[in-house]
């Protein structure tokens, strides 16, 4: 059974100026239940995120600071969120929901979380509406409970991971691989173990050539044991903040890519949403509802 990680907090403690993007979180649940695609039993709820598993990733000062609200006014307006001990909450139940979903994806071979991809927090600083990143406490849980020994993050999101790359810099067990606008944000990348910048008006057949190669390479040398997937929608041609232009088959045929690589190298993978800021509202829902509807056909 395909399990997802839900619960409300993914949007209620937000600020109405950030509802609309992120108003996804809760409609898109209700699009793949009212097609099929899902039912109620594939939801779980996640439970807030112990302390221990947070400072296996996050520095111990940084954590204070969020736990009591002591960033400073810089470093709360780089996160893009005005303080709330709400979205404290929020951010911890995000990370559990994809910590989670990694023993869910050991069992089933895939599990996915309607949020997450929080790829812009380092370990001693969020940015980019990121404050904890959870892919990073997901494969720290993993290594640390000596469940796989080697992890693959594929961040396709259009901006680069770069807090998942700093995280992991100096840590061998996992590769960080981030294929994104070389014109974005942010404007200081990190180095990830492999980077593919790409440039401004990328077309569905140089991205998806260009994945193919690296996909097939990656797990040919590297031999990961798990996949933590960033499936972010941004990089469709009418994303307000994309800059490429993939079309909405385009980015289906990207994603259907890394699943079906997974599934025949019998990989496990956890999917996290990342981006997605297109004008039209149901463009955003379309394009993350084909992740979900590729995972359900292909692994189950």
């Amino acid at each position: 059974m395909l399990k997802v990680a839900w619960a409300k907090e993914y949007i209620h403690p937000l600020p109405k100026s950030h509802r609309f993007p992120m108003s996804k979180y809760e409609l898109l649940p209700e699009q793949l239940m009212h097609e099929g695609t899902l039912e109620r039993d594939n939801f779980f709820t996640p439970k807030p995120l112990s302390e221990k598993h947070i400072l296996l990733t996050h520095e111990h000062q940084y954590w204070e600071k969020l736990k009591y609200g002591r960033l400073t006014r810089s470093e709360e307006r780089k996160t893009g969120f005005p303080f709330s001990p709400a979205l404290i909450t929020r951010e911890i139940t995000i990370a559990q929901g994809t910590l989670t979903a990694t023993d869910y994806a050991l069992q089933y071979g895939c599990a996915m979380n309607i949020a997450g991809g929080t790829h812009h927090a380092f370990t001693n600083r969020g940015e980019g509406f990121c404050l904890l990143n959870d892919m990073a406490i997901g494969a720290n849980y993993l290594l640390s409970e000596r469940k796989v020994g080697k992890i693959l993050v594929i961040d396709l999101d259009v901006h680069q991971g770069n807090g998942t790359a700093q995280i992991f810099a100096d840590d061998s067990r996992v590769f960080t691989f981030s294929m994104h606008g070389a014109n974005n944000y942010p404007l200081h990348k990190e180095q990830s173990d492999l980077d593919v910048p790409l440039p401004n008006g990328t077309s569905d057949e140089a991205y998806l050539a260009l994945l193919e190669e690296h996909l097939s390479n990656l797990f040919e040398t590297e031999k990961p044991e798990f996949v933590f997937f960033q499936s972010g929608v941004d990089v469709l041609a009418t994303d307000r903040l994309g800059k490429l232009a993939l079309t909405m088959e385009g980015c289906k045929m990207r994603d259907r890519l890394v699943l079906l690589k997974c599934q025949e190298s019998n990989i496990p993978i956890v999917v996290t949403m990342g981006g997605g800021y297109s004008e039209r509202f149901l463009d955003i829902i379309e394009a993350h509802a084909n992740t979900y509807r590729l995972a359900q056909e292909i692994f189950f």
